[in-house]
């Protein structure tokens, strides 16, 4: 998941630079609302945040001069280790894009999709299930970034038709798997929580992870993004989504809730009710802003045995409140939301405003279901481990990112408020590692967090 950026993401699979919200005053260099308030700015004027290609240590290789564009597409990129994507034909599509335009990134992904939808149908699954998996794989992959920009439409009706899209792909992908996977519906309160148990084929309970994306990421996407990676370790995987997630969203009509264990309780009895996985031995993995929604649910419910918050982030309100500015935040606190909503609405009109702060905005409005940017923050404001972090019992693996351009300081901060409980680690910029939740560096960060995992319920 990503945030907004403008100094600089989202939030999300996503920091918010809310502080940049108004216009600029030509000769001042003030921000103004649409009634001429002004609002003050430490940064400049805004422009198309662009992170120029160098040689120096750790610096990697930027696919478009869109920031945004280019983590999204790195995204993409970086399931190619488990079957979610092939290197080559993504690269093609990017070379499509021009940064900045939503339909570009539209189009060059769902051609890409069409394109290996094709390749897919012409396979015969019976003679050649691994080629068709792929590809299928691949398939969903391609029609889930090609939605990735269209939330600022609610009556966009290619939100519903590409997810139907992704979602038969995937289905038919995973039923080649050597265990095929399988879907599940789970009752929460008030809402269905879909699931999915990916079986290790190992004979006899095994230890299990259960595991949630985050801002604006799927279930589907973390079994490339980590999934694959567990089964190879001879354990089981459950992904699931809850309200504000994609399926959940869609089909629900349901925005995020701050009362996250009320999802991840259902899946855990879900989990020890079957007979392959061991109850003793069940982890919970929260990916991006999930690294906040799983060390939450947790404080909740004791029978989990480890939590990896990747990354991890301690107070999602607090970050979003750092990057605002303080005229926009005492704005916020005044109450005035018709004043509130006006400046956003002006920013979002504004066709220099970069990338990463429309999505930001156009997501959090879809995913937490309000058209009041006042009340989208307002419903943040409930998103903090403040008062329940020292209910957390299970120990915890807090992944941070040298780069990570979203959530600056969170993972550190909740480090420090677990205090024994945490175990901290640094992924960085010089092993590839350094983007937000390792992005690109699927492979290492397997390695270090699953090997940590596998040192917890071994002892």
């Amino acid at each position: 998941m990503k945030f907004l950026n403008i100094p600089l993401f989202f939030l999300s699979y996503s920091s918010l630079v809310i502080a940049s919200i108004g216009t600029i005053h030509p000769e001042y260099h003030l921000l103004t609302s649409p009634q001429g308030v002004p609002f003050t700015r430490k940064s400049h004027k805004f422009s198309a945040m662009k992170r120029d290609n160098n040689t120096g240590p750790g610096s990697m290789l930027q696919l478009s001069s869109d920031e945004d564009f280019h983590f999204e597409i790195l995204r993409v990129l970086a399931l190619a280790p488990y079957q979610g994507s092939d290197i080559g034909e993504v690269l093609v599509a990017a070379n499509q894009i021009a940064p900045g335009e939503f339909e570009s990134f539209y189009s060059a992904f769902n051609n890409l999709a069409s394109r290996v939808h094709d390749v897919a149908s012409a396979i015969d699954s019976h003679k050649y299930p691994v080629s068709a998996r792929n590809a299928l794989f691949r398939e969903s992959t391609y029609y889930r970034s090609a939605d990735f920009f269209l939330h600022g439409n609610w009556n966009d009706s290619r939100i519903n038709s590409l997810w139907s899209k992704q979602l038969a792909a995937f289905d038919s992908a995973m039923a080649l798997l050597p265990t095929p996977g399988e879907r599940v519906t789970l009752q929460g309160k008030g809402f269905e929580i879909p699931a999915i148990f990916f079986g290790s084929g190992q004979p006899g309970p095994r230890p299990t992870i259960i595991m949630c994306n985050g801002y604006d990421g799927s279930q589907e996407e973390m079994y490339h993004a980590i999934g694959e990676a567990v089964i190879q370790r001879g354990m089981n995987v459950i992904t699931f989504e809850g309200p504000g997630q994609p399926t959940v969203r869609r089909q629900q009509n349901i925005g995020f809730i701050p009362e996250w264990e009320q999802v991840v309780s259902p899946v855990i009895d879900y989990a020890i009710s079957r007979c392959e996985v061991d109850a003793k031995k069940i982890g919970l993995w929260g990916q991006s802003f999930g690294g906040y929604l799983a060390p939450r649910a947790a404080a909740f419910d004791h029978r989990i045995a480890a939590v990896i918050a990747f990354d991890g982030i301690y107070s999602f309100a607090q970050a979003i409140f750092d990057q605002f500015g303080p005229q926009m935040v005492q704005l916020y606190e005044s109450g005035n939301e018709t004043e509130f909503n006006s400046i956003v609405s002006s920013l979002m009109a504004d066709p220099s405003t970069p990338t990463s702060t429309r999505w930001a905005i156009e997501q959090g409005l879809w995913s937490f279901k309000t058209t009041s940017a006042f009340e989208w923050v307002k419903k943040v404001e409930q998103y903090t481990l403040d008062g329940i972090v020292q209910n957390i019992t299970a120990p915890v693996f807090v992944a941070d990112a040298q780069n990570d351009m979203f959530f600056t300081g969170q993972a550190r901060e909740l480090a420090d408020k677990l205090g024994d409980r945490a175990t901290y680690h640094l992924f960085e910029n010089i092993d590839g590692a350094g983007e937000h939740c390792s992005l690109g560096a699927a492979v290492l960060s397997a390695q270090v967090v699953l090997d940590w995992f596998q040192e917890i319920i071994s002892s």
